[in-house]
């Protein structure tokens, strides 16, 4: 690793400056400090310029971290799935870029089990429909699902911008619009897997952004967006989205608004009972829940039973049969409470932990009292499950910015210079992380990493998935890939089909043994067959 030229430049005897590597970080911002102090003037001037124009913001805020990570692409390209979430998010976009809502039942479905993903009565995603409808434009647009992801994430900044504007100053939304970016932009794990946030995040702001202004001031069109958001929410997090109606409540906007947001959030009623139908065969039982009485994953609320599988699990369903059982019998519920405070370092860069405590002064007013209770539901909800991702609570994600706004502002009251540098080191840290990211150094990321574990891009092939994948690619026509676990297992999910899996290019199957596997042979006759142990270091693919 020393042999790398910028570790050996980073050692004092190897520079002319002498510098180590804390020095040049010192240095770095040094400059940074200075160069913000020399230009702060200038910058609040534009920024208050640009702030009151709202759809320039919003096109900007939309456009930043996209054209961000686009700039990491040459290093970093669009994220491997390496996870069952990602698989079966996956397959649930390119279900719906077929314009259905499921897929026939496979005749040889047993080869093809996976984690999240039913095959009986169809082979469907267990998930709802909100992740997967801006996957599948992605995928029909732009013949990528992850473009999707990004466009969500774009949208995710420029809305938090939007929301912020019903609450505070202009200037002021257009830095919660910026940190944002900087948060949940090119390098965090919103823009870098399929597994979602950012949508459940845009429903959120729509939300939360129409609240105010139905309060101040009731139209049909911010109404209409409240039972869009509510809509959206419904088809993201269905659980999350009862505490988000039980925020709205609270709020207590006007009957009429509340109506006409019912009225616009019926459609994802409907699709949500539709997707029932055709996934499970009944209206009102979710894909999770048929995937629940099947598997026993994903288990159940810790105040219920853990759930008892009703069919035989493949080996990588039993291990996440037993992690999911064992996590469900972890802890009590206030240990689930404080264990899960750790997770808001997602929403808040650490030096906005020193303002934090000046929003405190906020709350002797209802609307900012509101928005304690708010997130204190969603924190109180989410610790009936058993674990825990901040993409759970996605939409408090402008909550949070928010709060991190709002004690700013008060802090600046206080002292101007206190908050510039409290925004000068939260810069800081982003272009750090994103300069590492950018220079492509996997010898910097791999030192770096156990420092940084809420970015999320990839830099390394540990799992060995991008080399058999691109071994794949170079090979010419229809390739069947059986994938035969050890004992003794290492590697995760590798069954990653497509919707139509008799017309895909690369079908995965589990390996039951020779004389089954000969059965899929002879129904895929004009496919190469490969033999994929994943366990081994590397990944080991030979001819069958």
């Amino acid at each position: 690793m020393i042999s790398s030229p910028i570790f050996r430049f980073l050692v004092p005897t190897q520079n002319p400056l002498g510098f180590g590597a804390i020095d040049f970080i010192a240095l770095g911002l040094a400059i940074l400090l200075v160069a913000v102090l020399l230009a702060r003037d200038r910058i609040l001037s534009v920024g208050q310029k640009l702030a009151g124009r709202t759809v320039v913001c919003m096109v900007l805020l939309a456009a930043l971290p996209i054209v961000l990570r686009l700039a990491l692409l040459p290093h970093h390209p669009a994220p491997t799935p390496r996870v069952a979430d990602d698989f079966s998010y996956l397959l649930l976009g390119d279900t719906l870029a077929h314009f259905r809502l499921a897929n026939p039942m496979h005749p040889l479905h047993r080869f093809f089990e996976g984690v999240f993903i039913l095959q009986d009565p169809t082979y469907s995603s267990i998930y709802p429909l909100g992740q997967g409808l801006i996957l599948a434009v992605g995928q029909v647009v732009f013949r990528q699902p992850w473009a999707g992801v990004a466009l969500s994430v774009g949208a995710l900044c420029a809305l938090c911008y939007w929301m912020l504007r019903a609450w505070i100053a202009p200037p002021w939304a257009l830095l919660g619009g910026l940190l944002a970016v900087i948060e949940f932009g090119p390098i965090s794990s919103w823009m870098n897997t399929y597994w979602g946030g950012a949508v459940s995040g845009i429903a959120g702001c729509l939300v939360f952004g129409a609240l105010p202004r139905l309060k101040n001031a009731p139209r049909t069109r911010d109404a209409v967006l409240l039972g869009i958001g509510l809509g959206l929410q419904l088809l993201t997090r269905p659980f999350e989205f009862v505490v988000v109606v039980a925020i709205v409540i609270l709020f207590f906007v006007p009957l009429r608004s509340l109506t006409i947001a019912a009225l616009v959030l019926l459609p994802a009623f409907g699709f949500t009972l539709l997707q029932n139908k055709q996934v499970t065969g009944s209206w009102t039982t979710l894909p999770y829940q048929l995937s629940r009485y099947q598997y026993g994953i994903p288990t159940t609320f810790t105040f219920q039973p853990v759930p008892i599988p009703h069919l035989p699990l493949t080996v990588e369903q039993k291990i996440d049969y037993d992690a999911q059982s064992d996590v469900h019998g972890l802890g009590t519920y206030p240990s689930r409470l404080a264990g899960r405070v750790r997770f808001y370092r997602f929403f808040f860069l650490a030096p906005l932990y020193l303002a934090l405590p000046t929003f405190l002064l906020t709350l002797r007013q209802y609307r900012f009292a509101w928005v304690v209770v708010a997130l204190g539901l969603l924190w109180l909800g989410d610790a009936f499950y058993p674990y825990f991702y901040p993409h759970y609570i996605a939409a408090a994600t402008c909550l949070f910015l928010l709060v991190s706004v709002i004690s700013l502002e008060k802090l600046s009251r206080w002292s101007q210079e206190a908050v510039t540098l409290i925004l000068i080191l939260c810069l800081a840290h982003f272009v750090f992380w994103y300069g590492i990211y950018l220079s492509g150094n996997q010898n910097l990321l791999i030192a770096l990493s156990p420092e940084d574990s809420w970015d999320s891009v990839d830099y390394t092939d540990l799992s060995g998935r991008i080399a058999i994948n691109n071994r794949l690619d170079g090979e010419a026509g229809k390739q069947l890939v059986f994938v035969r676990y050890w004992p003794q297992r290492t590697a995760r999910e590798w069954i990653q089909n497509a919707a139509d899996i008799d017309h895909s290019r690369v079908v995965w199957a589990i390996d039951l043994g020779p004389e089954e596997d000969e059965i899929l042979r002879r129904y895929y006759p004009d496919r190469k067959a490969w033999m994929l142990e994943p366990d081994a270091r590397p990944p080991k693919l030979t001819a069958y």
